[in-house]
């Protein structure tokens, strides 16, 4: 199996630059097939705690997911920031993860990191780390 991400350089500071803007955790999904990110969609973080935990709007989820089954570009994970931490998968993460395959993009400051979530991943037994292709 491919560990590889692949995202445009264009998309991945997209995904920075929405991250900074917050002083709280920042998510959205990413819309590709396989490991190709072809599009972001930012969400509203619903989290009562916004602080330190993000929860991706239900709403915007389940019409991502129906464009999807419609044709439309598959959700094959999400990014969330970290904004007073580092950019790996926390042990809150861990917690909330499915353990169903879909990519993790982190982002602390300008640090952006890939993962994958799985049942028996290296990091809190939940996540495997995924090379990162940044390409032009």
């Amino acid at each position: 199996m491919d560990m590889t991400l692949r995202i445009s350089r264009s998309l991945a500071a997209r995904i920075i630059a929405e991250t900074m803007r917050f002083p709280v955790e920042t998510c959205g999904l990413l819309l590709g097939n396989d490991n190709d990110v072809d599009a972001i969609e930012p969400c509203a973080n619903v989290h009562p705690t916004p602080a330190t935990h993000f929860e991706i709007d239900p709403a915007a989820l389940f019409r991502a997911l129906r464009r999807a089954r419609a044709g439309g570009p598959q959700v094959i994970g999400h990014y969330h920031s970290h904004p007073s931490g580092i950019a790996a998968p926390s042990a809150t993460d861990a917690v909330q993860a499915a353990a169903d395959g879909a990519f993790w993009l982190i982002v602390a400051g300008s640090d952006l990191t890939a993962w994958r979530a799985s049942s028996d991943g290296a990091v809190h037994g939940r996540f495997d780390p995924v090379a990162l292709a940044i390409a032009p």
